[in-house]
């Protein structure tokens, strides 16, 4: 399963990417604690620990993909893969992210990306 989400914050792509990837930036604009890396191969986590994975391509600023998984994933269960994409419109950012190789019990990420991070994005961006 697979599923792709847009949204449109008042910041530029660089700032958005820099936040995305910042430990510090990362925890504000979603309100749980990360641990962020921007070099490609580091690990990360964010959301108090719930989700972790791997910078597979940083391509600043507009693009990052990283594997992604939840403290929900059978352990079995393969990484899944998120895919940002930063596109400057009219002096915003349009994000779009795709995420794929979720199982069909996954449907409940689309609702969490975008109570957990778009609103609070939102928000962070917004003041």
């Amino acid at each position: 399963m697979e599923f792709t989400l847009k949204a449109v914050f008042d910041t530029s792509p660089i700032e958005l990417y820099k936040a995305w990837l910042s430990s510090e930036k990362h925890s504000e604009m979603t309100g749980g604690t990360a641990k962020m890396s921007d070099q490609v191969g580091d690990r990360f986590t964010a959301w108090n620990g719930y989700i972790q994975g791997t910078n597979l391509e940083l391509k600043p600023p507009h693009s990052i993909i990283q594997s992604w998984r939840t403290t929900d994933f059978a352990p079995k269960q393969e990484d899944s893969v998120i895919e940002i994409r930063l596109a400057e419109q009219f002096g915003k950012t349009e994000l779009t992210l795709h995420h794929s190789n979720l199982t069909r019990n996954d449907e409940h990420y689309k609702s969490g990306w975008m109570e957990s991070y778009f609103e609070p994005m939102t928000l962070y961006f917004g003041r």
